[in-house]
């Protein structure tokens, strides 16, 4: 019990200086964003710890099959962290600051052509916008994307070649898919299947889908202010986030639906074998 909530306590922390690394790193943060900030850290926190320290899952999904949420977080975290150094070079540049612009410039100006992601995103501004607002969104968009991409890669990696969640021991659908109902109809694995390439799908699509929403929404009520380093740094990350999120959401549920065919059929196997040294 102390183990569960020293380590619920723990991941309440580290989500809490998530959320509040923007406000700490960037110089001249205004105070009501502060307090803003230090607010949302501290329900994120609570929320977190009441999801890890409880007996029974309730919306967080492979909860008891790491590292797959510490993964995620520190996708996310990493992201986050880079964007925040980014913009603060802006106006106390460092050598770390320096070497972060030059890699996002480089990785957004290589990946900025016709219809892709970083494109889009850079349409999503005002025609009006400056040149330097341009180029700390490409730079920022491309140092979240790649981001992204090494964390996919790096989940395909346990998954196809390490054997998440196998190696993990036992794999309880319950625990982990709370949000799952195995007897809601159908077969298991084929509607895990049909959800894995849901998520995969969308997770492909959100990144272009995204900018497009945020655009035509802008075109209704008004332009879209990304002036504040903040606002750039939640809206791309969340722009990079989510649709790797759900493609490596994808991924997991796949590979659980495989494991439940190969148990079926070894135990569809076995019972074979025992009628026949029955028969015989």
């Amino acid at each position: 019990m102390i183990g569960r909530m020293t380590g619920a306590a723990t991941r309440g922390l580290m989500v809490a200086v998530l959320i509040a690394t923007p406000a700490l790193l960037l110089p001249g943060v205004a105070s009501d964003s502060t307090q803003i900030t230090v607010l949302v850290a501290f329900l994120a926190a609570f929320l977190t710890f009441v999801e890890y320290n409880s007996n029974f899952p309730s919306i967080v999904e492979f909860r008891d099959a790491p590292p797959f949420n510490r993964l995620r977080f520190a996708a996310l975290a990493t992201t986050v962290l880079f964007l925040s150094l980014i913009f603060k070079g802006q106006s106390e540049p460092s050598s770390l600051t320096s070497g972060l612009t030059s890699a996002g410039l480089i990785l957004g100006n290589a990946i900025d052509f016709p219809y892709s992601p970083v494109r889009l995103v850079v349409l999503m501004l005002p025609t009006e916008a400056d040149s330097t607002l341009v180029t700390s969104v490409r730079t920022a968009a491309g140092i979240a994307y790649l981001v992204s991409v090494i964390s996919m890669l790096v989940f395909l990696v346990m998954v196809r070649v390490l054997g998440w969640p196998a190696r993990q021991g036992a794999f309880n659908v319950w625990v982990n898919l709370p949000l799952f109902d195995p007897t809601a109809g159908g077969d298991v694995v084929e509607r895990l299947q049909r959800d894995a390439r849901i998520n995969i799908v969308l997770g492909f699509l959100l990144p272009f889908v995204i900018p497009a929403v945020v655009k035509a929404m802008a075109d209704l009520i008004g332009t879209v202010s990304l002036q504040n380093p903040q606002t750039i740094i939640w809206t791309l990350s969340a722009w990079a986030f989510l649709p790797a999120s759900m493609i490596m959401r994808g991924i997991a549920m796949g590979r659980v639906a495989e494991m439940i065919g190969e148990k079926r059929r070894r135990t569809y196997a076995n019972a074979e074998a025992d009628d026949g040294f029955q028969t015989a």
